[in-house]
């Protein structure tokens, strides 16, 4: 099943940060961005971030998932919890590399 794009937006919504919040639609599914790096994936309206050692302090009892088939297993969030989802999305830029383009 597809996410919505009204929760897309919720989710986005949600995140207070310092930089530019984006969303691009990939397979019915949707990753968000923070300042051009991947942050969250909202697959079948559930928001899924990576499993990172920088994050696990805040997801010691979270529950985990896998957002699509072939994924590796990330923390599922409750996008309703806006203080934990802007914490971790902001530990995760400041941590990601910019992704490289990919040559077509």
């Amino acid at each position: 099943m597809a996410s919505d794009l009204n929760y897309v937006q919720y989710v986005v919504d949600q995140i207070k940060a310092d930089g530019i919040i984006t969303y691009k639609k990939m397979f019915g599914e949707y990753l968000i961005y923070l300042n051009g790096k991947p942050v969250v994936t909202v697959c079948d309206n559930t928001a899924f971030v990576k499993i990172a050692d920088s994050i696990s302090h805040l997801f010691e009892n979270a529950e985990k998932g896998f957002p699509y088939e072939g994924a590796k297993e990330h923390y599922i969030i409750d996008a309703d919890d806006g203080g934990l989802l802007s914490e971790a999305v902001n530990i995760l830029e400041r941590n990601a590399p910019i992704p490289k383009k990919r040559k077509k």
